[in-house]
C-alpha cells in the first residue's frame, strides 16, 4: 500500500483519538486530587447534553469530599458541580438547548418526571438530584456530561456576567433555599448567620429579601467579617470563644435571642453556637455539610418550640433568581475572590483550603 496513502489516514486517527481527550480534575483518594487526561464525554441517551466549560469554581463540598466525607464518591471521579459553558453536543430529545448555546450547569441534576420532580423535590430526583462530582463525573474539565439536559441547564441571560452566572449554579439557591427560605426568615427578624464563607455570604444576600432588622455574622475570619459588612451585615462576632459569642447575642437581643440562626459549616461546635442562641419559636436552618454527629440539646429546645430544618439544595428557586439578577437588586459575583486559569486548579484548590490566609471567598476557574 502506498505510504501517501495511509498517512493521512493515520494522522486522521491520532487526531481523533487526541480529540477524544481532555483535562479534569480527578478525585484520586481522601487527600488527593490530580490534574490528569481522561476522556471526553458523549452523548449517551437521547436526553443528553455535553457542555464545553467557560468558567468552573471549587465548593466546600469538594473540600469535605477530599476530606473523606463523602464516601460514595470514587477514586477516578472527576470533581465539581458548578460552572457554565457553551452547549456542544445535543441528544435528539433535547428540546430547550442547542449547540452553541451559552448555559448555567445546576449543581442539580432534574428529570422532571418523577415522584419527587412533581413535588420540586429535584435533590431527590430518583435518576438524578446531586450526582455531578459525586456520583458521576463533574464540571472540574474541560467538558461535562448533563443526563436530563432539558431540567439540568439554565440559558445564560443577557446582562448577567459570567462570574454571577457560576453562583447560580449552586451557593446562591443553597443559602436563599436551604438557609433564608427554610429558616423562615420574616420582616424585623434577628438573624444569625453562622458561617461567612461562599454560602453564609450567600444567605446574607438573599435574606435582604425579608427585610431583617439585624443580621449578624458570626465566624473565625476577621477579614471575611468585615467583608460581609459590605454585603449588608449589621453586626460581626468572631466566635473564637463560643461562650463569649453567645452571651454577645444575647446582649443584642435584648436578652430573648435570634429568630433564625443559619449554620453555614458543617461543624459540631458551629450547630451547638446556633441551638443555643435562638429565641422561643425561633428556625434553626442548617445549611452546613456535617461529616460527623451533632449532640442535640433537645431537652431545652422542645420547651422553646423552636424549629429545625436540613436540606440539600433543591434548585428549584433559580429561575427566580435568575429574575432577580436580571433586576440588578443583588450582584452575587461581589463574593468572587480569586481568579485561576485551569491549569493551575491545584493552586486554586491550596488557595480556596487556605481561605483565612488567602483571603479568599469563592474562587473562579477560567478554560479560556
Amino acid at each position: 500500500m502506498c505510504w501517501s496513502f495511509v498517512s493521512p489516514i493515520i494522522s486522521k486517527l491520532f487526531f481523533e483519538r487526541r480529540n477524544s481527550k481532555m483535562k479534569a480534575l480527578v478525585y484520586a483518594g481522601p487527600g488527593k486530587k490530580e490534574l490528569r487526561e481522561v476522556e471526553k464525554p458523549r452523548v449517551v441517551k437521547d436526553s443528553d447534553a455535553v457542555v464545553r466549560l467557560v468558567k468552573t469554581t471549587i465548593c466546600g463540598t469538594d473540600l469535605h469530599i477530599l476530606g473523606g466525607d463523602v464516601p460514595a464518591v470514587k477514586e477516578g471521579t472527576i470533581l465539581g458541580h458548578e460552572g457554565i459553558g457553551i452547549v456542544e453536543e445535543v441528544g435528539a430529545g433535547v428540546s430547550n438547548f442547542k449547540g452553541g448555546d451559552k448555559v448555567i450547569i445546576s449543581c442539580v441534576t432534574s428529570c422532571g418526571k418523577c415522584h419527587y420532580c412533581k413535588k420540586s423535590l429535584y435533590a431527590h430526583c430518583e435518576d438524578g438530584g446531586w450526582i455531578l462530582g459525586h456520583l458521576i463525573n463533574g464540571t472540574q474539565a474541560e467538558y461535562v456530561h448533563i443526563p436530563h439536559a432539558d431540567n439540568s441547564l439554565y440559558h445564560v441571560p443577557q446582562g448577567i456576567s459570567d462570574d454571577a452566572a457560576v453562583m447560580i449554579s449552586d451557593i446562591l439557591p443553597t443559602g436563599f433555599e436551604v438557609g433564608v427560605l427554610s429558616g423562615q426568615v420574616s420582616p424585623g427578624d434577628v438573624v444569625a448567620i453562622v458561617g461567612a464563607g461562599p454560602i453564609g455570604m450567600s444567605a446574607l444576600l438573599t435574606s435582604q429579601f425579608y427585610s431583617p432588622s439585624k443580621i449578624i455574622m458570626i465566624d473565625l475570619d476577621d477579614n471575611r467579617l468585615e467583608e460581609s459588612k459590605k454585603f449588608g451585615a449589621t453586626e460581626t462576632i468572631n466566635s473564637r470563644d463560643a461562650q463569649a459569642t453567645i452571651d454577645k447575642i444575647f446582649e443584642l437581643t435584648d436578652g430573648r435571642g435570634v429568630d433564625v440562626a443559619i449554620e453555614a459549616v458543617g461543624y459540631p461546635a458551629t450547630f451547638d453556637i446556633c441551638q443555643r442562641i435562638l429565641s422561643p419559636g425561633g428556625h434553626l436552618a442548617n445549611v452546613g455539610v456535617h461529616g460527623k454527629p451533632v449532640e442535640l440539646q433537645l431537652q431545652d429546645l422542645w420547651i422553646r418550640n423552636v424549629t429545625i430544618t436540613t436540606g440539600l439544595v433543591s434548585t428549584n428557586t433559580t429561575p427566580l433568581l435568575l429574575k432577580t439578577l436580571e433586576t440588578g437588586k443583588i450582584k452575587p459575583e461581589v463574593l468572587v475572590t480569586h481568579q485561576f486559569k485551569f491549569d493551575d486548579m491545584i493552586e486554586a484548590y491550596e488557595t480556596f483550603a487556605n481561605a483565612a490566609k488567602e483571603h479568599a471567598l469563592k474562587i473562579i476557574i477560567d478554560f479560556q
